[in-house]
């Protein structure tokens, strides 16, 4: 099994829309980025754990876990010129942009903040917190995933 973490602003995605979806489960479209788009097409995989990660909001943090519920396919929303997420040099019969479902296992018992994330050594090496990490997929060891939760 992989673990990740895959991030939304609130405002537009949040865990309690997760939640709140028919099956609590959601297509994790919009994905604009190559790398991420990559993680998604070649290496998750049905039944990997997701931090949910709520960004560019007021207090930034893990506010729940989510897992892969279904794996890569083409993000259609590239195709849908009304779309906000359209990408005119996207072909359905070579789809540049790929998204996964997601379902929505739990929320935390409490936000675990990008601010608390950082100030933990055992944390260093996590993408997260390294300088200049902007991607909104990236992959967590099985050891930064069991510490994180631990911190709940």
């Amino acid at each position: 099994m992989n673990y990740w973490l895959m991030k939304s602003e609130p405002d537009a995605f949040s865990v309690t829309d997760l939640a709140n979806r028919p099956g609590q489960t959601e297509p994790w479209d919009g994905v604009r980025n190559y790398q991420a788009r990559n993680m998604m097409r070649d290496a998750m995989k049905l039944g990997d754990q997701i931090f949910f990660y709520h960004s560019n909001c007021t207090e930034p943090g893990i506010v729940g876990i989510m897992a892969v519920a279904k794996e890569g396919y083409p993000d259609d929303s590239a195709f849908d010129p009304d779309d906000k997420h359209f990408d005119p040099k996207s072909d359905p019969a070579n789809p540049r942009w790929i998204r996964v479902d997601v379902k929505y296992v739990r929320t935390l018992a409490r936000t675990i903040t990008l601010q608390e994330l950082k100030l933990q050594p055992e944390l260093s090496d996590l993408a997260l917190v390294r300088r200049g990490n902007r991607l909104s997929i990236m992959p967590v060891s099985e050891a930064h995933w069991q510490f994180i939760l631990a911190l709940e």
